[in-house]
């Protein structure tokens, strides 16, 4: 760059052309590159980059993540701290298969396995980098200075096998088992998930809110059961009583109802209390199906009590479907109640369920309240909202299934998760103390497998022989353990690693497992494999672990954040990050969140191409906290540019004409300052005071506020406008050189503590005040 005294600055004619001519320069320069290798191995400040999935376009909602990290990153590194800053690709899972079956136009699971996994899979990596070009424009036109050249990938062979050593890990310790348990199943992608992606997908959803009457079988009258799930009635197997709770015989209508005596009040009309009595009385009862599918079952069709049972809405009698809950299931393994099995794993129904078969369960659900009202065992319908699970993925309603699922029995060490959580310091607080220190004192074992085809493999081998089991840790033991190890490149993708055997002890092969293990393990275990940790970089690993800082949105407290814990709490006993800033949605101008089905989304590079990504970073940082919901208003960013940006780059353009009419040079010679000089330079010190204060407790908005109220009120408003005589032709030379010397300094310094925020504007200014264009 030429230099000249005080040049013009390029943004005050066009922002977005100026800050792309910095983004160069810093590129050219390796401006990022040397910021990280000038300071000190010896003086780390680490960071995690959570992975993004590639698969899709970077949205407006993104920024702010992203910002947060940026900024932050930035200030430890003017601190004198070298920061490493390595990107990452989140790359496997059902957000990439879904996005590959929406192309070829496959629904259905069995159609993937007819168009051949290999094929299916080899798709899948390639659609995986599909927006990289877009992401990584969009990293740097943000000026999130990020190391994308060198990047952990979760699909890469180096980056699996540190994933099949944890696991290994796992095993070792007898964490891993196969479980049959009722878990929360997605029957459009057809297999199951973890209850931290559960946690992901509620919606409010309007149900059936049906009232069913189920016929005693020795007598005239009915136990009244309430369901929102009418497609489970045709798999009922038993109804529960609170055993210590008090039950009513009422007659009501022309009919003898018996139901939770605190509940009478459902009852629509007149009725009269016959008899009451305990509910373990009517433990034992038995009564007549309500439909002919399982009749005769053994065990089938009695009143059990169920601790669970609860009085504070229904009827006080739950139906039993242990096919499809978790208490209901607990009740088949501890009472005997039989399971059954009428829906497949697509969620519809199987032939023996001949009235709907073939029929998605929730399509089926008015059909099965009309059967209902006409064989007379609906009491009453309607329809609740209730907060519901969907797929975090697909959308899709979730169902809970009984099947055989492999866990990682993380209840084992949940005190140990509890207590490295308490060493972390979470922005906002209550984040870490609430919502998360109550996601881990409800924890429950970690559901590992996904019987589906783009994810790491579970390294898990069985014999069918003898029954034997064992992971295997690295690519070394599976050449050992091999009976016939593959030629040429290896993947250790389905379908190629499905035919690796192993030798077993009894003289037979041994062959893995189908499933593929759940995606957040792949993003929880990247402070190890992201350095191929425990082989290629054991010292970089150690020097990077564990992370001073991660940032991402809040919905990950059940995602990342807790993958990343639960890890490394069972392999090194403390908690993988000391701070976590948590940011929040970004809703529309209206307070809506922002979706592209209701047409409220903001395309980002609107918003760079024409106000610039420094009006967008200021505007996110000082609109609300990152912590609390933004209501993003396109307006608001132009007026935060001109309000803040643009008045701090009249004052310096304010300077810059004076300084280069008189041909000021900063230098030594500070005039003779007068007490306005020595009060904004107080006010100065003042503000580089609360603003360090302030990003070291990550509170970035305060930081931002504090500065735009020094710029505005104190440098604008107050010095310039009762300096402006000083600078004028004629005034004192000593006193003109103190206000030059003054002004100069206080940009100087301005553009310093702006640069983690506002980064192409700081620099920018920064240059311009040592005469470089």
């Amino acid at each position: 760059m030429k230099p000249t005294p005080f040049p013009k600055l390029a943004s005050s004619q066009n922002v977005p052309q100026a800050e792309e001519a910095i983004a160069t320069f810093w590129e050219r320069e390796r401006i990022f590159e040397k910021s990280v290798e000038a300071r000190p191995a010896a003086k780390p400040f680490v960071f995690y980059e959570g992975p993004p999935t590639a698969n899709g376009r970077p949205g407006v909602h993104h920024v702010i993540a992203r910002l947060c990290k940026d900024l932050v990153c930035r200030y430890r590194t003017m601190r004198g701290h070298r920061v490493v800053r390595k990107a990452g690709w989140d790359t496997h899972g059902l957000p990439v298969e879904i996005e590959v079956e929406r192309e070829l136009g496959i629904v259905r699971k069995e159609e993937i396995e007819a168009y051949g996994i290999a094929e299916f899979n080899r798709k899948c990596r390639e659609s995986v980098f599909r927006y990289e070009k877009d992401w990584v424009a969009f990293t740097r036109r943000i000026a999130f200075w990020l190391d994308m050249d060198h990047p952990y990938v979760t699909y890469h062979n180096p980056y699996i096998e540190s994933v099949w050593w944890i696991l290994k890990e796992f095993w070792k310790a007898g964490l891993i088992y196969q479980g049959h348990k009722s878990v929360p199943f997605c029957p459009r992608c057809q297999t199951s998930l973890s209850s931290h992606e559960v946690s992901l997908g509620y919606k409010d959803a309007v149900d059936p809110s049906i009232f069913v009457k189920f016929k005693r079988a020795d007598a005239d009258e009915y136990f009244l059961a309430w369901t929102t799930t009418p497609w489970t009635l045709p798999s009922n197997a038993a109804l529960a009583v609170a055993a210590d709770e008090t039950y009513a015989r009422v007659s009501h209508q022309g009919d003898v109802l018996i139901l939770a005596e605190a509940l009478l009040k459902l009852l629509d009309g007149e009725y009269d209390v016959l008899a009451t009595m305990r509910g373990a009385d009517l433990v034992g009862a038995t009564y007549e199906p309500l439909f002919d599918f399982f009749k005769g079952t053994p065990g089938a069709f009695r009143v059990v009590a169920g601790t669970f049972v609860s009085l504070e809405d229904g009827t006080g009698i739950v139906h039993i479907a242990p096919a499809f809950g978790a208490d209901d299931f607990a009740l088949h393994k501890e009472q005997g109640i039989p399971l059954l099995e009428g829906v497949k794993t697509d969620g519809t129904f199987e032939p023996r369920i001949a009235t709907w078969a073939g029929q998605f369960i929730k399509d089926a659900d008015p059909l099965i309240v009309k059967a209902l009202k006409q064989n007379g065992r609906l009491y009453k319908s309607g329809k609740v909202t209730h907060s519901y699970p969907f797929c975090w993925r697909c959308s899709t309603p979730l169902m809970f299934y009984a099947r055989k699922t492999w866990y990682i029995r993380t209840t084992d060490f949940k005190d140990r998760m509890i207590e490295a959580n308490r060493t972390i310091n979470w922005i906002p607080k209550e984040v870490g103390e609430h919502r998360f220190g109550n996601w881990l004192e409800n924890n429950v074992d970690w559901s590992l497998s996904r019987e589906r085809y783009w994810g790491t493999p579970l390294n898990i081998w069985t014999c069918a022989s003898c029954g034997k089991q064992d992971a295997v840790g690295s690519i070394a033991e599976l050449k050992e353990r091999a009976v016939a190890f593959p030629a040429g490149e290896l993947d250790l993708h389905r379908p190629f690693v499905d035919e690796i055997e192993l030798k077993c002890g009894c003289g037979k092969s041994m062959k893995r497992v189908k499933e593929v293990i759940d995606v957040w393990f792949d993003s929880g275990a990247m402070p190890f494999a992201q350095y191929h940790h425990p082989w290629d970089e054991s010292k970089t690993f150690a020097s990077q672990f564990p992370a001073d800082y991660i940032c991402e949105g809040i919905d990950q407290s059940r995602g990342w954040f807790y993958s990343l814990l639960a890890i490394s709490v069972f392999l090194t006993g403390k908690s993988p990050y000391r701070n976590c800033l948590t940011t929040e949605l970004i809703l529309d101008k209206h307070g809506q969140k922002m979706s592209k089905s209701k047409g409220n989304t903001v395309e980002p590079w609107d918003i760079l191409n024409d106000e610039g990504a420094d009006a967008l970073r200021w505007y996110l940082l000082t609109t609300s906290p990152p912590w609390s919901p933004t209501r993003f208003d396109r307006e608001g960013v132009r007026d935060t540019a001109r309000k803040v940006l643009e008045n701090l780059r009249n004052v310096y353009a304010f300077f810059a004409m004076y300084a280069s009419i008189d041909g000021y040079a900063h230098g030594t010679d500070r005039g003779a300052p007068a007490l306005l000089d020595r009060w904004i330079l107080s006010r100065y010190h003042s503000t580089v005071a609360r603003v360090t204060e302030c990003m070291d407790e990550y509170d970035v908005t305060r930081a931002a506020r504090a500065l735009e109220r020094f710029v505005l009120d104190e440098v604008s408003n107050w010095y310039v406008r009762r300096s402006r005589r000083r600078f004028w032709k004629g005034a004192a030379g000593a006193d003109k050189t103190a206000a030059y010397h003054t002004l100069y300094t206080v940009l100087d310094g301005v553009a310093r503590l702006l640069a983690p925020l506002v980064p192409y504007l700081a620099e920018e200014l920064y240059l311009a005040l040592r005469g470089v264009t």
